[in-house]
This record gives structure tokens, C-alpha cells and sequence, in this order.
């Protein structure tokens, strides 16, 4: 059956972002799937998207790339209006932007989903989703949950994809360690840097610094990258990912906080490119320890991780991800949760509030 859908993606970068943006760019993998899958789809998002769903411009461009630095709050209260305005044309709108709209949803007749995409081990997250625990809530890890208990209403786990084309297998790599994401204190790069200077491998760097970012990057960071084996390259894009991960011998993700996912792990897996990481957050849900990469919980056992990499078949990891990360499974999970919202709806009239069944 052919869905009227609306995603409403984050404005602070495009969908899918020029370079780093791990939220929109699910958001737009998810938007262009389902548009594959036949649904009608409507996305809300930054004038600068690309996107085969229909476009609803909210702000020219993405906030963060705007010299002008525009209120973020001010342009998404903007979105939401829009937003909501629409939702009777729509048969589910699924909201990626954290909880601003939770007191429109409970005014809107339309069946709403938020997928939560940040850590919730914050304070006052566990208040928060108690006094609107009426929410329809997915979570993209089952890590994710945990901070949050009992106190919210999860319908389901839908695990981040990516598109099969997007990526390229390569059965034999080039002799370097990989690092992907932000350089920032519970990124960890640091623990790359002296994991690769340990197993005497080199490291290429592909980050990006955020603002708030800076002074740690210029106290912490700079200094490290002064050494023979480090290569720090900077943020780089999607068409550049691909080479860039896929030459890799592996990718490190050597994090210290609850990452609710990790989407650089499926896109290495993607390349057939094995992963070492810490275990925190998502890493053991999406990282099978001995056949797609190795779990560690300290130094030592990373460096001897680096050491047996060998071991692992890169074949082995393109087939996980073609089974598991799919942009396209991701799409049709995520349908899976629309109908469920939707029947739950008819047969409670109008009182969401009422608790519908998980899916499976």
C-alpha cells in the first residue's frame, strides 16, 4: 500500500550533507528508499537538499555553512509550523529532530513518529520523555535505550542503512588504518593515533572540528599529529568516502561515550572493510566480535586486534552489511512501524495516548 509520508529532517546541513552529518544523511537514505519503494514522500528540510521526495525548502540554505549564522531555533519553530499545517495531507509524519514538536504531536490528528538519534543519557532526558510518554518513539540501537528505561514508548529498533551502490566492495586494501567522524574528546582519536603508532601502522585522519571543538583539538590533538604515521586529511565528502574506507586494512572507532549508532561502521562494512572498537554504546549490536571486526575493551587488546586484522574475510563483512544495513531494509522496517502507528490510530480513534503494540 502506497504511504503519504513527510520526513522532517534537522536544518543544520543539508539532506544529505556536503560533508559530515551523520543524521541527515540517514534521513535522506531513508527519504530516497522509500521514494524506491513507491510511497509519496514529502521532505522538510534546508532549500540546499537533493532529494527525488518532494522538497519543502523551510530556510535557503543549511544552517551551519550560512556566514550568517542563523538562529537555529528560530528557523526549526518555523519548520514546525509548516509542518503541522500540512500533517492532514500526510498518513505519518516522522519527525528526526529531537523533542521540540512533542507538544504539537499531542494537538495533530495525523499518527507522528520521532526517531531519537542523539545519546540519552543526558540530564533531564528521562523527565522529559515521562511527561510526554505518549510519544511513538525508535530507537537505532537498543544500547540507545537504556538511559530511558520504562519511562517513554518505544515501538520499535530500526537500525541505520545505507544505500548498496553507494559503496564498493574491495577485497584487497592498501596498508593504512582508517579514522572517520569529528575530532572531539569522546571521539577518542587520540586512542587511534597510539593504537596505529602501536602496531606500527599508519593512521589517515578524515575529521572534521567543530567549533566547540577547537581548543581541544589545538591542546589535545594538533600535537599528536606531528609523527611519520598519522596523516590527517581533513573532512572530506561522500564521493571520497568510498576510496577513503574501502582502502582501509580497517577502520577505528575507538570511542568512550554511548553512541547510539556509529553509522561510519556500516559504511565500512559496506567497503568490506573490518572495524576495531571499544565497546560502548551500539558497537556490539552493529560489530559481530571475530567475523566483521574485533570488540576491545583496552589498549592492549586493540593493538593485538590491529595485529590479527588479517583474520578477518572482507567478504564476510560486505555480506553482513548487505543483510543487515541496507538502506532499503531500513525503509521497509521503518513501514513496518508506519502501519503498526497508523492501525493502533484507527482503533483507538484519537487517543494516542494509548499504548500500541512494539514491533518486532
Amino acid at each position: 500500500m502506497t504511504m503519504k509520508i513527510a520526513q522532517v529532517a534537522p536544518l543544520v546541513e543539508s539532506v544529505p550533507p556536503r560533508t559530515y552529518g551523520g543524521t541527515e544523511r540517514v534521513v535522506s537514505y531513508l527519504t530516497e528508499a522509500l521514494v524506491d519503494l513507491g510511497h509519496d514522500v514529502t521532505l522538510f528540510a534546508s532549500g540546499d537538499s537533493q532529494t527525488r521526495a518532494q522538497l519543502v525548502p523551510v530556510v535557503q540554505r543549511s544552517l551551519r555553512l550560512d556566514p550568517r549564522r542563523p538562529d537555529w531555533l528560530m528557523w526549526h519553530t518555523v519548520m514546525l509550523d509548516q509542518v503541522f499545517q500540512q500533517a492532514p495531507d500526510f498518513d505519518v509524519v516522522h519527525f528526526h529532530v529531537d523533542f521540540l514538536h512533542y507538544p504539537l504531536v499531542r494537538r495533530c490528528p495525523t499518527p507522528c513518529l520521532t526517531t531519537l538519534h542523539g545519546r540519552l543519557d543526558l540530564p533531564d532526558h528521562v523527565a522529559l520523555h515521562r511527561h510526554f510518554r505518549e510519544q511513538a518513539l525508535v530507537s537505532i540501537s537498543q544500547a540507545q535505550r537504556k538511559p530511558l528505561g520504562d519511562a517513554c514508548r518505544w515501538l520499535a529498533t530500526v537500525h541505520h542503512g545505507v544505500p548498496e551502490s553507494l559503496y564498493t566492495f574491495r577485497e584487497r586494501p592498501d596498508d593504512y588504518f582508517a579514522f572517520v567522524g569529528r575530532i572531539s574528546p569522546e571521539k577518542r582519536v587520540d586512542r587511534a593515533i597510539q593504537l596505529a603508532q602501536a602496531a606500527g601502522v599508519r593512521l589517515r585522519i578524515a575529521a572534521k572540528v567543530d567549533r566547540v571543538d577547537e581548543a581541544y583539538f589545538e591542546r589535545a590533538i594538533r600535537p599528536l599529529l606531528d609523527h611519520p604515521l598519522v596523516d590527517y586529511i581533513g573532512e572530506i565528502g561522500e564521493e571520497e568516502k568510498n576510496d577513503f574506507l574501502g582502502g582501509a586494512r580497517a577502520v577505528l572507532f575507538p570511542i568512550d561515550w554511548p553512541e547510539p549508532f556509529g553509522l561510519v561502521m556500516i559504511e565500512a562494512l559496506a567497503c568490506g572493510t573490518p572495524v576495531i572498537a571499544w565497546r560502548c554504546g551500539s558497537v556490539s549490536e552493529v560489530i559481530e566480535h571475530g567475523r566483521t571486526g574485533f570488540v576491545v575493551e583496552d589498549m592492549g587488546q586493540a593493538v593485538e586486534a590491529a595485529r590479527r586484522i588479517g583474520e578477518i574475510q572482507r567478504g564476510t563483512c560486505r555480506a553482513a552489511y548487505e543483510r543487515r544495513f541496507t538502506a532499503r531494509r531500513m525503509a521497509e522496517r521503518y513501514v513496518e512501524v508506519y502501519a503498526a502507528l497508523g492501525a493502533a490510530r484507527l482503533q483507538q480513534g484519537d487517543d494516542s495516548a494509548v499504548e500500541s503494540p512494539s514491533i518486532p
